[in-house]
């Protein structure tokens, strides 16, 4: 028999799970900024602002669908408009600040909820390190893409334009309106 045993170190249970990368999250922890949260479902998207304390992190600001739903807001809670409001209502609690974006696991897609929720960040006067180019243009974030689209389907197949948009048909909303409501929903905001 050898005298040296082979042993196994377990990893973490959120590191097992695929939930947490302990590396990025402790480059994000020495950067020493604002960490701005962003985590999504399909029908849901949330903001934090965190800062990290020695003793634990400490929630500055915390927003999702549902707090702009209080505002009023009738849209798909898993679009990228809705993604951009959520993300200016939770930078309009901590503005002028400097925080680094915490996307966790999540695909970083160029133009998608994750960066329009940054935009939205970014356009409440929050300072996020981003590149232009990887937010989505002023149109996207604001619904324009979604009322063309609806516009297009009303007129070529009416069944297929209730089935799709069934959730905004549902809440009381026309498509074609979004970008309205949006502007609405931001005056609210900026109250």
């Amino acid at each position: 028999m050898s005298k040296g045993t082979n042993t196994y170190k377990m990893a973490h249970r959120r590191r097992r799970e695929k939930k947490t990368d302990y590396k990025l999250r402790f480059r994000l922890l020495k950067s020493g900024k604002l960490r701005f949260v962003i985590r999504k479902s399909n029908n849901n998207i949330s903001c934090q602002l965190i800062e990290h304390d020695s003793k634990g992190d400490k929630i500055l600001a915390s927003v999702s669908n549902k707090d702009i739903k209080k505002l009023g807001w009738k849209g798909h809670g898993g679009s990228i408009p809705s993604a951009y409001l959520v993300g200016r209502l939770c930078a309009s609690k901590e503005k002028g600040k400097d925080a680094i974006l915490d996307m966790g696991l999540q695909r970083s897609t160029k133009g998608s909820r994750i960066y329009a929720a940054v935009k939205g960040a970014i356009d409440a006067g929050l300072n996020i390190p981003c590149s232009k180019d990887i937010l989505p243009n002023d149109k996207r974030a604001k619904g324009d893409h979604i009322v063309q689209f609806a516009l297009k389907l009303k007129k070529e197949n009416p069944d297929k334009y209730k089935k799709d948009f069934s959730v905004y048909l549902k809440a009381g909303l026309n498509p074609e309106d979004l970008a309205k409501h949006l502007e609405e929903i931001l005056a609210k905001i900026k109250k």
